[in-house]
């Protein structure tokens, strides 16, 4: 059998651990060069592979590979480019020609719900076109969104960042006989995953309040029950997901190529409103990209499940499979365990998992079940190389394919 290229591509909004998928499928495909002649990534997503803009990962030196573990980010660039329904047009042609050109057969795509959707679309095409090509999806969100799998590369260690960050928060925020209220403003578009993460906060450094985007967001009630809490403490601690709805003007919002209105600044919108209704002090804090891009609090699971599902995508590849994503399977909580199971593509493209409604309890704590979820996946620390009191990062040379 005539050995063939692999090309990676990242997709979609980074994660902490999207360059430790990256690092286990290279480690892996490094002990296959009966099979694979070249290893190249994709420059900015599937953008790379239409525009041929491939670099040449193969001449990378090994300690940049070993740092891309705790390197947050996407190395290789990403995009939110989506591929047309149509597969007729011209943008598929180029993708073709270029697979041909570099003599690619296998492409691993690490993203979410639409960096699948750009998977299943490369794999029908390879399909159709009659070409030998294994294409493999790796998940990544912090949203933890994906179907099919237990939980999503990338949530584990946002929801360790935003469990200890916003616990810090509740700390300062209450040193003041009276203090001010407080809106935390977490990502999450249509699933309340992460933000539900600050419920991992036990005793009286938890925040008063949490809202999920999978509940009816009422306006009116939240303003009466944070003013309420202020005047009963002295402060007042609310987190919100930035896709809860309400009434305010987003007529400037910028909108993706996905349909995807870019969110934010619903704290600031209602720290405004409790100050105009009740000239209540108020400050709202938007944790914004270092949820998804904070080296140092990495959860050791997720680092582990980010090299081995890098690494069994590969392995799928070489036994000739595609069409598939790696899902993880949870096979015990206590102790947690788990396992890497292959799924169809086309189950996971553009599905969306929100929190169950039996995870939630109200608007002040999850169930319990979603402890017990949640928990077991923030365990355990990494050894973070630092220089200089600074967090080293990988820095790629980026040496282009011809």
């Amino acid at each position: 059998m005539s050995k063939k290229a692999m090309v990676y591509i990242q997709s979609g909004g980074p994660t902490s651990v999207i360059n430790t998928s990256l690092y286990g499928a290279i480690r892996e495909a490094q002990k296959h060069n009966d099979k694979i002649s070249h290893i190249y990534g994709s420059l900015h997503g599937i953008e790379g592979l239409v525009d041929d803009n491939l670099i040449d990962l193969d001449q990378e030196d090994f300690e940049e590979i070993e740092l891309l573990k705790q390197t947050p980010g996407a190395a290789l660039g990403s995009t939110r480019y989506k591929l047309p329904k149509d597969y007729h047009n011209p943008v598929y042609n180029k993708i073709i020609a270029n697979i041909r050109k570099h003599d690619i057969g296998y492409v691993f795509v690490n993203g979410g719900n639409d960096s699948m959707d750009t998977c299943y679309k490369l794999s029908v095409l390879c399909q159709r076109m009659g070409l030998d090509v294994k294409v493999i999806g790796i998940p990544k969100t912090v949203d933890n969104d994906l179907a099919e799998t237990d939980h999503s590369l990338g949530f584990p260690s946002a929801a360790k960042y935003v469990a200890n960050t916003v616990k810090e928060i509740c700390i300062d925020a209450r040193v003041y006989r009276k203090g001010k209220v407080f809106i935390i403003e977490v990502m999450g578009r249509n699933a309340g995953w992460l933000t539900a993460a600050v419920d991992l906060i036990d005793g009286p450094n938890r925040p008063d309040f949490i809202y999920l985007p999978e509940h009816t967001f009422d306006v009116e009630k939240f303003l009466d029950e944070v003013s309420v809490k202020f005047h009963e403490k002295g402060n007042a601690i609310a987190v919100i997901s930035e896709g809860i709805i309400f009434e305010r003007d987003i007529s400037t919002a910028r909108v993706d190529s996905f349909g995807h209105i870019q969110l934010g600044g619903a704290a600031l919108d209602l720290a405004r409103m409790i100050e105009a209704r009740f000239d209540l002090p108020t400050r709202a804090i938007e944790l914004s990209l270092p949820q998804r891009a904070y080296g140092a609090l990495v959860s050791k699971v997720d680092q582990d499940e980010a090299i081995a599902v890098g690494k069994m995508a590969v392995e799928l590849a070489m036994e000739g499979k595609t069409a598939l994503m790696v899902a993880i399977k949870r096979v015990s909580d206590d102790p947690y365990k788990s396992e890497l199971v292959p799924v169809d593509i086309s189950k996971i493209a553009n599905v969306e998992r929100i929190v169950p409604e039996s995870m939630i309890k109200d608007n002040t704590q999850m169930d319990d079940s979603f402890r017990k979820y949640c928990l077991p996946l923030i365990q355990g620390e990494i050894n973070v190389i630092y220089e200089n009191g600074i967090i080293k990062s990988a820095n790629l040379k980026k040496i282009k394919v011809q």
